[in-house]
């Protein structure tokens, strides 16, 4: 039974093969026009034949006609002595006729009556037919039956000397096929002699014309079998068709891309183990001082405990920040979605927002253009606000202030943050996104906060289908614009 499928699975794969349906594709394009060719000289030759001994026999007839009414063959009278003589020369081109065409041939008068028969078995009977009706009327009409292999036509013995051209009877003949069947075996036997020989020819073809045409894919693939097992990091490159090309291309893309994302991830495990331990190493300093110390004053005691505890709330930070990046790289289904009010939300975001502004002196302002109402997730769209709110109130100058603009159309709602501060140089804009990267890294320690922020925030505005765009200008602000559909789209 394993066998079985085993097999089984092998000719699905086989079949599935681009080389075996380019076999098989040339095999058949190599084949079909010999059957055709075939099958077109032997029929074209028949049907010639029979036409071409249809037309023969029909002028012989027409010839042996002229005599029957010029020696006047069809009268009642055939007793006459004179005539006897010539009706026996008629009788007997009429017996060659037959024995020449291995058929028969019957003549009928205008009574229906047959008075001459070669096989001498109908005559004096009546034969009244479609055929020789039709003769009457003045049509030659002409059977080929292949399946029983005879020829049959009707003559009009026809009088020219009349005025009307009178049809005075009618001659049915029968004659046979088999020599040109002959023939056509014979055809037929070399046609598929040929055949044979095309098949051979065609098959070594088409085994090597199906293997030439697909090299190129297989080095394609030795050479991306190549860079997953570690034996070229080089990109690859096969230009023999465009479709090699495409797929070469694609894949260089694509390593490319995961060794971004593996360079990243390596920067990010050394960028969260240098965040985390920074902290544990000032909670260690200041521990070891203490326990160094013999009589130590209860206020020192008091500022290490504090200074303790705000390295705690950082660590803690970044704990929070990295599982809200962990959950936000979850599925979409994790989203809590429902209809809100955008506005109320955002001034609820202002109102936590305004003792930190009025500690660094930065005026807040909300500008709400219309009414804006959409299905969010509103935990996540708060994180969004508040990021960006709070970022601007941070990295702001002092007096400057910070403006919230909130507007929609028929689609989509737009959120515009914009600060007065330091701005973000032109060359770290690509970098803005990245988890733990900051434009100011002089003073984040002085600033606060993760490095997680925008990665967050960007990962926030992806999950609600949403985009964010940055403008900045050193020294003078930075702007940035969030805009997502009004309705959520899964």
């Amino acid at each position: 039974m394993f066998l079985n499928i085993s097999d089984k699975t092998k000719n699905t794969i086989f079949l599935r093969s681009f080389r075996a349906r380019l076999f098989i594709i040339i095999l058949i394009l190599g084949i079909v026009p010999c059957l055709i060719m075939r099958y077109g000289i032997v029929n074209g030759y028949e049907n010639h034949a029979v036409e071409q001994r249809v037309n023969v026999v029909q002028n012989q007839l027409m010839i042996v006609a002229n005599h029957l009414v010029s020696n006047n063959y069809l009268s009642n009278d055939r007793a006459v002595g004179s005539k006897s003589d010539t009706f026996d020369v008629i009788d007997a081109e009429l017996e060659t006729i037959a024995n020449l065409y291995e058929g028969r041939v019957l003549i009928v008068n205008k009574n229906f009556k047959v008075v001459k028969d070669t096989y001498d078995l109908s005559v004096d009977k009546i034969i009244i037919s479609e055929e020789v009706i039709r003769c009457f009327n003045g049509e030659n009409i002409s059977h080929y039956d292949s399946e029983h292999g005879y020829i049959e036509m009707t003559t009009p013995i026809t009088d020219t000397n009349s005025s009307n051209n009178d049809i005075k009877g009618v001659m049915l003949t029968s004659i046979s096929n088999d020599s040109i069947v002959g023939t056509m075996k014979v055809l037929s036997r070399k046609a598929v002699l040929v055949e044979a020989l095309t098949l051979v020819v065609v098959l070594f073809l088409a085994f090597a014309a199906s293997g030439l045409l697909t090299k190129p894919f297989k080095r394609v693939t030795n050479a991306i079998i190549e860079v997953r097992d570690g034996h070229r990091d080089e990109a690859i490159s096969v230009t023999d068709y465009s479709e090699t090309v495409h797929i070469v291309d694609a894949f260089n893309q694509m390593l490319a891309q995961m060794r971004a994302q593996e360079k990243s991830r390596q920067e990010f495990v050394s960028n969260v183990s240098h965040e985390l331990k920074t902290p544990m190493a000032s909670m260690k300093v200041l521990a070891d001082s203490l326990l160094g110390e013999a009589n130590v004053p209860a206020e020192l005691y008091r500022e290490f405990l504090v200074d303790i505890g705000k390295e705690i709330d950082r660590e803690n930070q970044i704990i929070t920040d990295l599982l809200s990046l962990v959950k936000m790289d979850k599925a979409v289904s994790a989203m809590n979605v429902s209809s809100i009010s955008i506005n109320e939300m955002t001034e609820l975001v202002l109102k936590r927002l305004r003792p930190i502004a009025r500690k660094k002196d930065v005026e807040l302002v909300f500008e709400s253009i219309r009414p804006v109402t959409a299905e969010v997730d509103e935990v996540k769209m708060m994180q969004i606000v508040t990021n960006l709110v709070e970022n601007a109130i941070k990295y702001n100058k002092d007096h400057g202030s910070v403006k919230v603009t909130l507007d929609a159309d028929y689609q989509y709602f737009t959120l515009e943050v914009a600060d007065t501060g330091m701005g973000i140089p032109e060359e770290d804009f690509a970098h803005i996104y990245e988890r733990f990267y900051r434009v100011d890294k002089s003073h984040s320690r002085e600033i606060g906060g993760t490095g997680l922020g925008l990665a967050i925030t960007k990962q926030a505005v992806l999950l609600h289908k949403g985009t964010i765009k940055v403008t900045s200008a050193e020294n003078e602000g930075t702007t940035f614009v969030v805009k997502i559909p009004l309705n959520y789209i899964k």
